[in-house]
C-alpha cells in the first residue's frame, strides 16, 4: 500500500517482510512507499472509531450497495456461487479468546509477518469459534496489528468492509475480527498450501515446479474471483493484484487474499476513479501509476503480470537480472508477440510438458492483458472464458510427435533459456526475503 508519486519517483523502499499468512518470502518486487491512507466515505466510523457495528447479525457500513433486483439475478446467474451479503457476518473475537487460540502469540506459531504485522497459526473449534488447545480444532490465521505499522485503521475497517460481506468459492474467507482497545485483529480461513508466489519462485522440498494444468487452473480460479468483484453493482476494483495475494488451499485452489486497498468503482457513468497510487510496482497499471486514474480494468493489467509470471516462471520485477530484463513485462512482449521466441520465454522447469496451441494462446492473451490502453483490455468474463478454451487444449497424445522432435523442442528451450540464465532472479535460489503484502498465505504452519 502506498502513496501518491509526484512529479518526480520516490526512491523504493526494499521489501523485507514475509507475506500474509505464509511463510517468509523472496522480494525482488517492490511496493509502492507507504504513506497515510486515503479516507473511504464508504466506511463509516463511530465516535470511538470503531466499525459502526461489531454484532455479526448486525448492519456494518457497505462497501458493495444492496443489489437492485436486476443486477441481484444478473450477478446471481453469471456467479452462483457467489453472493454480496448486506452486512457481514462475522465472529467478533475478545483479544483473549485469540490470544488462548494463539497460545499466547507464542513466537513458534508465527506464520509470517507483513506490513501489517504478524500473522499466528490460531485453533477454534469449527462450530462455535471458541479457541481451543494447540492442535484440536480449527486452524485459522490471525493476523495482529503491530502498533508501529504505518497500516492501521483504515486497511483493518476496508478488510472487514469488503472481505467481510463478499462470498466466493475464490476469495478467501474473513472469519472473524478484534477490535479492543489498540489492538485490531482479523481471522481468516488457513490456506494450507501458501501463496502461488512460494510455489512459482521458491525452490525446496515443500515447493514443487507447477505443472501446466495446474497452473492453469489457478489462473482460472484467481480470473473468476476477480471477475466476481467487477460483476457487482458497484465494481469492486482489487487494486493489488500479485502472485503473493493468490493463496491455495489443499486441493491448490485460487482464493484472492488481502483486500486492504480494495476500492468501489466509478460510478455515474464515469469511466475511472481518481485515487492515491497504491500497490506493488511491476503489477500496477501504467495508467494509474502515471495519473491516479484507476480503472476497473487496471485490475487486468495485474492479472496479466501474474499470467506471465506463471508462463515464465520469472518475477515481475527482479533487480538480479541484467538491466533490461529488470522488467519482465517490458523484456518479455517481443517475445509474447512471437511464435518462434515463445520457447525461450516458457519456464524451463515445466520440461516442456505443456501444449505448444495452448501456450501459445496463453501468451497472446497475456498480451491483451498488458495492453497500454485499458479500453482495450478485455474483461475479467473474457479472460475466464478464455482461459477455459484454453484449459481444453491438450498435448498430442503419444505418437503425435516423434521422440526426436520431442527431444529437439526441450533441447532449444533448454539452449534459449542457457542464453538467457541471468534473466533468473536470484531468489531462484530460495533467498529468504519478504513481500510488500500484509496478509499472505497462510502457508504451512510448520
Amino acid at each position: 500500500m502506498g502513496n501518491c508519486l509526484g512529479s518526480e519517483e520516490p526512491e523504493l523502499e526494499p521489501v523485507n517482510s514475509a507475506g500474509r499468512h505464509g511463510q517468509p518470502q523472496a522480494a525482488p518486487a517492490r511496493a509502492l512507499p507507504m504513506a497515510p491512507p486515503e479516507p473511504d466515505p464508504s466506511m463509516s466510523m463511530s465516535s470511538s472509531g470503531h466499525p459502526s457495528s461489531r454484532s455479526p447479525g448486525s448492519s456494518m457500513s457497505s462497501v458493495a450497495t444492496t443489489r437492485s433486483g436486476s443486477s441481484s439475478s444478473s450477478l446471481a446467474a453469471a456467479y452462483p456461487e457467489g453472493r454480496i451479503l448486506e452486512a457481514p457476518n462475522l465472529r467478533v473475537f475478545t483479544f483473549a479468546e485469540l490470544r488462548s487460540a494463539t497460545r499466547n502469540f507464542k513466537p513458534d506459531t508465527v506464520l509470517g509477518e507483513g506490513g501489517f504485522g504478524r500473522v499466528y497459526k490460531g485453533w477454534v473449534d469449527e462450530k462455535t469459534m471458541n479457541p481451543t488447545r494447540s492442535g484440536i480444532g480449527m486452524v485459522v490465521a490471525v493476523k495482529k496489528l503491530n502498533p508501529e505499522s504505518v497500516q492501521g485503521l483504515q486497511e483493518w475497517q476496508s478488510e472487514v468492509n469488503f472481505l467481510g460481506r463478499l462470498s466466493h468459492p475464490n476469495l478467501v474467507r474473513l472469519l472473524g475480527y478484534c477490535v479492543e482497545d489498540r489492538e485490531l485483529l482479523l481471522v481468516y480461513e488457513f490456506m494450507p498450501k501458501g501463496s502461488l508466489e512460494n510455489h512459482l519462485f521458491r525452490k525446496g522440498g515443500s515447493f514443487e515446479p507447477i505443472p501446466w494444468n495446474l497452473r492453469l487452473r489457478i489462473a482460472i480460479g484467481a480470473a473468476r474471483g476477480l471477475a466476481f468483484l467487477h460483476t457487482s453493482e458497484k465494481q469492486i476494483i482489487y487494486r493489488d493484484f500479485k502472485a503473493s495475494n493468490i493463496l491455495l488451499d489443499t486441493h491448490y485452489n485460487a482464493k484472492l487474499s488481502d483486500f486492504g486497498l480494495a476500492k468501489n468503482g466509478p460510478t455515474g457513468g464515469d469511466s475511472h476513479v481518481t485515487t492515491r497510487v497504491m500497490g506493488t510496482y511491476g503489477y500496477a497499471a501504467p495508467e494509474y501509476v502515471a495519473t491516479g486514474h484507476l480503472y476497473v480494468k487496471s485490475d487486468v493489467y495485474g492479472f496479466g503480470v501474474v499470467l506471465l509470471e506463471m508462463l515464465t516462471g520469472l518475477r515481475a520485477l527482479d533487480t538480479g537480472r541484467p538491466a533490461q530484463q529488470h522488467n519482465l513485462v517490458d523484456w518479455a512482449k517481443p517475445y509474447l508477440a512471437d511464435r518462434r521466441k515463445l520457447a525461450r520465454l516458457v519456464d524451463p522447469r515445466l520440461e516442456g510438458q505443456y501444449p505448444s496451441k495452448a501456450a501459445l494462446q496463453a501468451a497472446q492473451l497475456t498480451l491483451r492483458c498488458l495492453e497500454g490502453d485499458p479500453r482495450s483490455r478485455p474483461s475479467m468474463a473474457e479472460v475466464v472464458a478464455a482461459l477455459e478454451e484454453i484449459e481444453q487444449i491438450r498435448a498430442r497424445p503419444k505418437g503425435g510427435t516423434t521422440r526426436e522432435e520431442r527431444r529437439r523442442e526441450r533441447d532449444d528451450a533448454a539452449t534459449a533459456h542457457g542464453h538467457h540464465r541471468s534473466s533468473r532472479p536470484r531468489s531462484w535460489s530460495g533467498r529468504p526475503g519478504g513481500s510488500s503484502s500484509h496478509h499472505q498465505s497462510p502457508s504451512t504452519a510448520r
